[in-house]
């Protein structure tokens, strides 16, 4: 049986992840894990999550098979810090990355019926998206939670799930489950464990933000004032 050591990052919610699974034949095996919820330190905390998490089975970088990374939607500040940590581990140490989304994370872990994925996205909307038995069955999005909350009516989702249908649930209408709160870490491991097992080539890490930047570069240089 072959299994490999394999490192999980998600940096798209307020929630700091990083674990290390072992991916084998028969599934995914959670070896240590480290979560901390704080929007504005994703910076601060994911690199001593990584340290943690190996130090925690003794293991170091170099005993990494893989590198697996949530790419979001999330505000752009936070979910690069995940992106950039997971392609450079991956550069430095010559072995693949894989991406998931992280609204899939939620998804799977929810389980079986007809549920949404909810994150907070800010400026009073959410990134979403609707789940059958754990398969995504509409493409990520951000809208108002209003419109969100039509938009699902339709599709008879009966459920919900993430930080994002917990801060709306009023809006949305829908009973919230208590967990998963954020992008469980087994479950974007298990998403990416058919590719990790195929020794699939190393993907491009590319970011689901769904909108521009909140920052944005200046248009033009002002006049200097005299």
């Amino acid at each position: 049986m072959h299994i490999v050591l394999v490192l999980v990052v998600d940096s798209s919610t307020p929630a700091v992840t990083a674990a290390l699974v072992e991916v084998a034949d028969h599934g995914v095996v959670m070896r240590a894990q480290r979560q901390a919820v704080d929007a504005k330190a994703h910076g601060e905390l994911l690199a001593p999550a990584v340290h943690a998490v190996l130090g925690e089975i003794g293991a170091g970088p170099r005993d990494l098979d893989a590198v697996v990374a949530g790419l979001g939607p999330g505000p752009f500040t936070g979910l690069r810090v995940g992106l950039v940590t997971a392609a450079s581990m991956g550069q430095t140490l010559d072995i693949p990355t894989y991406g998931v989304c992280s609204l899939d994370a939620l998804g799977r872990a929810a389980g079986a019926g007809r549920i949404l994925a909810a994150t907070d996205a800010r400026r009073k909307e959410v990134y979403w998206a609707a789940y059958d038995g754990g398969a995504r069955i509409t493409e990520p999005d951000v809208d108002l939670p209003g419109s969100v909350a039509e938009r699902v009516a339709a599709l008879g989702v009966t459920g919900a799930v993430g930080e994002g249908a917990h801060k709306y649930a009023d809006v949305l209408g829908l009973p919230v489950r208590d967990e998963p709160m954020y992008p469980p870490a087994a479950a974007l491991a298990e998403l990416a464990a058919e590719r990790i097992r195929a020794k699939g080539p190393s993907e491009r890490l590319t970011p689901l933000y769904l909108r521009r930047p909140d920052a944005v570069a200046a248009a033009g240089r002002k006049p200097v004032l005299r």
